[in-house]
């Protein structure tokens, strides 16, 4: 589909819901840095997570990133197709869980059912539930900004995307012009601080 085209509405950030996600973000700064050192979810593991919450949130740019890197890690194009078909018979099972939970949170907008929750705090240890939130959080916000980006990029062209407002897609680029550079600065910051005090 070409940016010139209408496209269906996607998931997009409004001013509002963007420094909630920002605000999270720097809440937890630590548990996204140990999600991505731990290794209890594997680089695999976690881009079959992203592709899941890329799949509901639509964004190309995410999806054309991850299917890259999950081709390069052994995700073969059978596993993929189904998880696009919403089918998870090839991951691995102690994954399903994971993926299928993604995918449900992607849907439901952050506002997973409590079931869906506790099955997730269930199957798996704290930290490790810990780690799947954390990349379900970061793979929102590249989505809803990719998203964000395309709709601005076909209101230019004259096609805006269904749903969304010239307001909400200035003020998100506006934001993130003025907050992303100086939590990325403060994250480098608060990383070393931690490994000082880690010794």
């Amino acid at each position: 589909m070409t940016l010139s085209s209408p496209v269906p509405s996607k998931r997009t950030f409004t001013p509002k819901s963007f420094i909630a996600a920002i605000a999270w973000m720097l809440a937890h700064l630590d548990d996204i840095r140990e999600a991505h050192r731990a290794g209890r979810v594997d680089e695999a593991f976690a881009n079959r997570i992203m592709l899941a919450v890329t799949n509901v949130n639509g964004c190309r740019y995410c999806d054309y990133f991850h299917t890259h890197r999950a081709l390069e890690l052994g995700i073969n194009e059978v596993e993929l197709q189904q998880m696009y078909a919403g089918e998870f018979g090839d991951i691995p099972e102690e994954q399903t869980v994971a993926i299928v939970f993604a995918q449900h949170y992607a849907e439901q907008q952050g506002k997973p059912d409590p079931i869906a929750w506790q099955r997730l705090q269930s199957f798996y240890s704290p930290d490790t539930a810990r780690d799947i939130i954390a990349f379900i959080h970061m793979i929102t916000m590249g989505n809803l900004l990719g998203n964000d980006g395309d709709a601005l990029l076909l209101r230019l062209r004259g096609a805006p995307m269904p749903g969304s407002r010239l307001s909400d897609e200035l003020g998100v680029l506006g934001l993130t012009l003025m907050i992303l550079p100086g939590a990325m600065i403060g994250g480098i910051i608060g990383g070393r601080i931690n490994r000082l005090r880690r010794g």
